[in-house]
């Protein structure tokens, strides 16, 4: 990759556009794209699978079996709609990104009223970020696998002649995978390749055994139930569902046509369908990281900036300070275009479909094993579901398959831990190295000593957070932040594209309303978890 500091001498600047606290742009020469064809499509196996693989997780594993076990498919729509804004913004965020070299975090700093004020704005919009819920999840799969069952807070168990309590047990467990899952931030010569190998081993572990279950086991109106809940756009939880034979859900739309006015909503379920429309796909500010790999990838102007090394294998590497952007010309518009193909290809072809996916699979499960109105809370739905398929796979394997799936559940969750810390320590690295002046005198290698810093101090707040509060309700609360921060990214996206971008960059009018319905839904969401968390607390 290229040095961007080997010359003695600096490249030319940029005029300064937006704050003047931000370092302006230099410029340099945008290279050309790798031509499309089959041989190039390792070229594609990017940040879409990283953020794809990360996408299989909590929301995924968590609130879809919750959602899925009371309702059904019916409720699946919140998802389709959320990943479709999602890649609206994904595309958009690596627009800036070819463009720029830098992360779209950055980007949003260089507006005003400049990058102290949306520093204190963030810190509060990507708090969600630093809940450990994934930990505190992935702890009960892995206890289930190792003592035979389900741990209860209350029984005693033998573990290496050691006894422990169930909850000394699963305390213990988040402890050590939440520590355990930040080794990966340290080796690796640069982040990303750690993260690559480590989503790599999950995606084809996981859904390939799930693709096997639903080979064997499920059949073909539970797949109808789950693809046209994609699509049933407008279906809500009712009151009194289930109650003599009453529906569980309703249509709005349908609900209003036929004249019986707006359904009264069951508000009980609200937060924990906020949380998988929120976590569906990636959520929240991780979705940021797209931008960032982006750039690691060496796609665009990312190629003439760096990449943010390890603590330990990237002593050779670095991160500039400041973006490069190129001149606006008909052969550098040719080649942006070019390099945008592939975010296109990398969003449509793997991202999008492995959102789907690991909405899908999981959800397939509590649908075709577990009976309509199934109350669950936690991790109930997975071990009911594993139960479930024990029953269904017969005594042969009926046990295997239960250990199966809940060592899915784990390896679903686990690598989160990893990604989920990334993302947010990317974010906030990248930013204090551009933004703050201090850190801005650093010789460029000495990025990794900031990373290493800012994980120590995540890893105490999450040892912190795990001590004080259980999955569920860090879920929760995770996803309220989650999705008000993503709604109004969408809005600030849109404002840094029009703003910093050369007229001919910008985004179509098809792709800026895009973003701005995007950030409606979004912010609707977080209003409407807020509210029911509120009354949960009140209760």
């Amino acid at each position: 990759m290229a040095d961007p500091h080997a010359s003695s001498t600096s490249p030319p600047t940029a005029p300064l556009i937006g704050s003047r606290e931000m370092p302006p742009w230099q410029i340099g020469e945008l290279r050309e794209a790798p031509p499309m064809s089959l041989k190039s499509w390792t070229q594609l196996i990017g940040p879409g699978l990283v953020m794809g693989g990360a996408a299989i997780g909590a929301g995924e594993w968590m609130a879809g079996p919750l959602t899925t076990a009371k309702y059904g498919g019916a409720i699946l729509w919140l998802s389709t709609l959320s990943i479709l804004g999602q890649v609206v913004y994904n595309l958009e965020i690596s627009r800036y990104t070819l463009y720029s070299g830098e992360s779209i975090f950055t980007g949003k700093f260089r507006l005003l009223p400049g990058p102290f004020f949306w520093l204190a704005l963030y810190l509060v919009l990507d708090f969600g970020s630093v809940f450990p819920y994934i930990a505190s999840a992935a702890a009960t799969p892995l206890a289930a696998v190792m003592v035979g069952e389900i741990a209860q807070p209350t029984e005693t168990y033998q573990l290496l002649g050691v006894s422990l309590t169930g909850d000394a047990l699963l305390r213990t467990l988040r402890y050590i995978l939440f520590i355990g899952m930040m080794t990966p931030l340290i080796f690796g010569g640069t982040v990303y390749n750690s993260l690559k190998g480590l989503i790599s081993f999950k995606i084809v572990v996981v859904l390939g055994f799930l693709i096997t279950v639903a080979f064997l086991y499920s059949n073909a109106e539970t797949w109808i139930e789950i693809l046209t809940g994609f699509v049933k756009f407008g279906s809500v939880p009712v009151m009194g569902g289930g109650d003599d034979g009453q529906p569980l859900t309703q249509n709005i739309f349908v609900s209003l046509w036929n004249g019986d006015g707006f359904p009264v909503i069951d508000s009980r379920m609200l937060a924990v369908l906020g949380a998988l429309a929120a976590i569906s796909g990636s959520g929240g500010l991780t979705n940021t990281a797209i931008s960032s790999y982006t750039r690691d990838q060496g796609w665009g102007m990312g190629a003439n900036v760096g990449v943010i090394p390890s603590m330990v294998g990237g002593e050779k590497m670095q991160l500039s300070h400041t973006g490069m952007i190129f001149l606006v010309t008909a052969e550098s518009l040719r080649r942006f275009r070019g390099w945008y193909r592939y975010v296109l290809r990398d969003q449509l072809v793997v991202w999008m479909p492995a959102c789907f996916v690991g909405i899908a699979l999981p959800c397939m499960l509590s649908i075709q094993f577990l009976p309509r109105n199934t109350q669950a809370r936690d991790w109930e739905a997975a071990a009911l579901t594993a139960n479930g398929l024990r029953d269904a796979a017969g005594p042969v394997w009926g046990q295997f398959m239960w250990f199966a799936v809940l060592f899915c559940g784990f390896l679903v969750l686990a690598p989160n831990i990893t990604t989920t810390a990334e993302n947010a320590l990317r974010r906030w690295v990248e930013v204090s190295w551009t933004a703050l002046p201090p850190l801005r005198r650093w010789d460029p290698h000495r990025i990794r000593y900031l990373f290493f810093g800012t994980l120590c101090a995540y890893a105490a707040f999450g040892l912190v957070s795990l001590t004080l509060w259980d999955s569920v309700r860090l879920l929760k609360w995770a996803a309220a932040l989650y999705n008000a921060a993503m709604g109004f990214s969408c809005w600030h996206v849109l404002a840094v594209n029009l703003i910093l971008l050369p007229r001919e960059l910008r985004p179509n009018w098809f792709l800026r309303m895009g973003l701005l319905l995007a950030g409606v839904f979004f912010m609707g969401l977080a209003v409407i978890s807020a509210y029911s968390i509120w009354n949960e607390v009140k209760i």
